[in-house]
């Protein structure tokens, strides 16, 4: 059954107050001028000029882990009205890394939450009519099924921004990838790939954002939390091949301005946009990174082939043993965006507000590494 809940005076039916949210560790760490959190509330350069008549009633599609925790506050700080859209099972909100609890409470006390699973597709159907939204954000969409109930719910709906992927991309050997490159339908990503086409064929006014690894605090993929957990205690970090492989991270919080710079914008209505750091990086040159990031020694590397180890159903390594990155040229002519955050320094960041504080999503868990490395040994002995 569905509930909406907001501690704060709204003319809307049904509330009551929301679940309590869990405590946070996190506080303002002073790194430098260009990633200062304390007193300030943190807002890009690009953050949009919102008036009271370009307010919108905006839903969620998730919203309450990584992307979703900044993207939400980007939206409420510009004046939307923002509704979360979960099954309720995790806390609707949490301190975003940096804020002070005026700027927590403030926003708690404003974003909505309406429960329920969107796998009941006539639920979904019925209470998205019942309430009506002008714009989706679908953070968490994974199958085109999915979204069709959501599209019948709200006929008149103003826009549809998708979260994608750029692992719809079919490998090949001219890279950067591009937007109008040739996908995979095939890939593990094809849901995300079939919801695209999708929005396409029933000619919504949709915006598809295809994002290629995403770093930042309160990340719950082991991307940089890999190497944080290898550094941090002084092992061997453990890299497939020669090491060279190229890739690309963009940090969430250029991935939410992003979002927020597509709202509305006519140049974005029925457009796809890769969305990173505008480097690229070899595995080798991440491991340093990571190293001058969180203020460790140089690393050391130790390369292995994959194809000599059976790791059963555990991932030895966080990045596909490939090159794997994707152009931001069109984000960057068309919608004017320019990543903030260069990549030692989006590391930085994620390093002092979230790792470097204790926290982290999994345990560290060296039994790939001991293997390769217990090879390696025998080898050079």
């Amino acid at each position: 059954m569905a509930s909406l809940a907001v501690a704060h005076h709204h003319k809307l039916p049904s509330f009551s107050l929301p679940p309590s949210s869990f405590s946070s560790d996190f506080h303002g760490v002073k790194l430098n001028s260009s990633i200062q959190y304390k007193k300030k509330a943190w807002l890009p350069r690009t953050a949009l000029s919102v008036t009271a008549s370009s307010a919108k009633k905006i839903l969620i599609m998730g919203g309450t882990r990584f992307i979703g925790v900044f993207l939400s506050r980007l939206l409420v700080k510009e004046g939307h009205q923002v509704t979360l859209f979960t099954r309720g099972k995790a806390p609707i909100t949490q301190h975003l890394p940096g804020e002070s609890e005026e700027e927590y409470l403030d926003f708690k006390s404003k974003v909505l939450h309406l429960k329920g699973d969107r796998k009941d597709f006539e639920f979904v159907k019925s209470s998205l009519s019942a309430e009506g939204f002008d714009v989706v954000y679908d953070i968490n969409g994974r199958e085109a099924v999915e979204v069709e109930p959501i599209l019948e719910g709200l006929p008149n709906l103003e826009q549809y921004i998708y979260c994608s992927s750029a692992g719809v991309y079919k490998k090949s050997d001219l890279l950067p990838h591009a937007e109008t490159d040739e996908v995979d339908p095939k890939s593990r990503h094809k849901g995300k790939l079939e919801t695209e086409s999708l929005l396409q064929s029933k000619g919504v006014n949709y915006t598809s954002i295809r994002p290629v690894y995403i770093y930042g605090p309160l990340n719950y993929n082991p991307v940089e939390e890999w190497f944080f957990h290898r550094l941090t205690v002084g092992r061997p970090i453990p890299i497939p091949n020669s090491g060279m492989q190229i890739t690309q991270l963009g940090h969430v919080k250029d991935l939410a301005t992003a979002f927020v710079k597509v709202l509305g914008n006519e140049k974005a209505s029925k457009q796809i946009f890769n969305i990173s750091g505008d480097k690229y990086v070899t595995f080798d040159g991440l491991a340093r990174a990571c190293a001058t990031a969180g203020g460790f020694p140089e690393p050391e590397l130790v390369h292995y082939n994959p194809k000599e180890f059976d790791f059963g159903k555990k991932k030895a390594f966080p990045f596909r043993d490939q090159h794997f990155f994707a152009s931001v040229d069109k984000a960057k002519s068309v919608l004017g965006l320019t990543p903030e955050l260069g990549l030692v320094e989006g590391l930085a960041d994620s390093y002092k507000l979230d790792f470097g504080r204790g926290a982290f999503r999994k345990e560290a868990d060296f039994t790939t590494d001991d293997m390769i490395l217990g090879k390696t040994l025998v080898l050079q002995s």
